[in-house]
């Protein structure tokens, strides 16, 4: 389940994400204004964490990005 979730998480930062996939149109030069980006972190927390405190986490991390 870990495996599949890293797996989405990648499929959206290289093809759908406003930093470089097809959203990108709708954001030049990227949404994120964040270093680590919200995918990126989430990610890392789910292989640091787990599934349920990454995810809870990566949620936290993009709610606060507003």
């Amino acid at each position: 389940m870990k495996k599949l979730l890293i797996s989405l998480i990648c499929f959206y930062q290289r093809y759908l994400s406003f930093d470089n996939g097809v959203l990108a149109l709708f954001a030049p030069g990227g949404a994120c204004r964040s270093e680590i980006k919200c995918s990126e972190y989430t990610k890392q927390m789910i292989i640091k964490h787990g599934i349920t405190q990454g995810l809870v986490l990566g949620a936290k991390r993009i709610w606060s990005c507003r």
